[in-house]
């Protein structure tokens, strides 16, 4: 099962990494501690849409551009899965 928070860590680490910024520089602006900003970029924490916002704004993107991408992936994935569970009932048939 994919998880949002996981590719929304993911996208948010991405693009912060893409600036050339540091976690402890896009915490300070969020106002969210170092320790609480790396969980959410590894997927382990489960961010508030008040604090989501906030790293957004800290890094200069749209909390709507995120999730739409992050929605985008999930479905791409989601689509691959289904077709990879069909070929193989197939091929078992």
């Amino acid at each position: 099962m994919e998880l949002l928070r996981t590719h929304i860590g993911l996208s948010l680490r991405s693009a912060r990494n893409s600036q050339g910024r540091t976690l402890r520089e896009v915490a300070r602006q969020a106002r969210v501690s170092l320790g609480y900003l790396s969980e959410v970029e590894r997927g382990q924490k489960e961010a508030s849409s008040e604090l989501l916002n906030s790293i957004c704004q800290a890094l200069d993107l749209e909390l709507s551009e995120v999730l739409t991408t992050v929605a985008r992936e999930l479905v791409s994935i989601e689509l691959l899965s289904r077709d990879t569970v069909k070929l193989t009932v197939v091929d078992a048939a």
